[in-house]
């Protein structure tokens, strides 16, 4: 595989409905190599950080053969950068990869830590109002990542993955496992088990003391 486009948020502001909203979801490609550190690339802009970023939200990715499955269903063009992705990654298909995954991207190495959930930010952006329910449907989610080793990347490095070892659960476990209305034990305990996302681990501690009563 192979780093096709890096991807920087620039603040602008987004119409969703009646509201006029200030994101970082809008993506353009880079030139040039571009360091990313334990937040993310350099010069990319996260403005909901309740949701978004941090740690374990470092660096998004989404994959070519993804792409290519979305242009077939849409009809249309996707440039990189449009799901607001940071890596656009050459044959990469999200859904078989488990979560503890890692990429060697260049000189930097990501852990795989969740699966993208959209929300209305990024209906607003796809101009449909009708994206959430697709992109749900679609169960192509793309990989949340930590970032493991810091460095620099750009266009055309090479990709490898390395395999997560340990008790885990694939992305797309993860994510149909998040539309799931009733969490019981096997559940959590098979989330809390992986190298999850902080933001999941937190709401999954908080569903077992819940089932404990």
């Amino acid at each position: 595989m192979q780093l096709t486009s890096v991807n920087i948020g620039e603040k602008r502001t987004l119409q969703k409905g009646q509201e006029l909203v200030t994101t970082g979801i809008f993506k353009l490609p880079a030139s040039g190599r571009v360091r990313i550190g334990e937040l993310g690339l350099e010069g990319d802009i996260i403005m909901d950080a309740k949701h978004h970023g941090g740690p374990d939200q470092a660096v998004y990715i989404y994959g070519e053969a993804d792409y290519a499955w979305w242009r077939n269903q849409l009809g249309r063009d996707l440039p990189a950068g449009i799901f607001g992705e940071n890596l656009t990654i050459s044959e990469l298909e999200s859904a078989p990869f488990n979560i503890g995954d890692v990429l060697v991207v260049g000189e930097v190495k990501l852990q795989v830590t969740a699966p993208r959930i959209p929300c209305s930010d990024f209906a607003a952006r796809m101009d449909d109002l009708q994206w959430v329910k697709k992109f749900r449907a679609g169960e192509r989610p793309g990989l949340y990542c930590r970032v493991l080793q810091e460095g620099f990347v750009q266009a055309g490095d090479s990709v490898s993955v390395e395999k997560y070892a340990g008790a885990t659960l694939s992305i797309l476990q993860m994510y149909r496992d998040h539309y799931q209305s009733e969490k019981d034990e096997a559940l959590i305990q098979r989330h809390l088990a992986a190298p999850i996302s902080v933001r999941v681990r937190r709401k999954m501690e908080e569903l077992k003391i819940t089932l404990k009563g």
